[in-house]
């Protein structure tokens, strides 16, 4: 058994016991990204998926 294969396995022993029940720092971030964009998307509503005004794009 080589030293990344012990390692790995430590990993393992370690997630299945001390850290059980904890959330992980990819699953928060994953959160708090999806409750932004909830904010975003109540803060902008339908607006911030239409296209711009075609005389923007004229060079008027």
């Amino acid at each position: 058994m080589g030293l990344f294969d012990r390692l790995a396995a430590r990993d393992r022993q370690l997630a299945e016991t001390r850290y059980v029940g904890r959330t992980s720092a990819s699953d928060e971030a994953a959160a708090r990204r999806r409750e932004a964009h909830r904010a975003r998307v109540a803060r902008d509503g339908d607006a911030a998926g239409r296209p711009f005004p075609r005389r923007l794009f004229r060079g008027d």
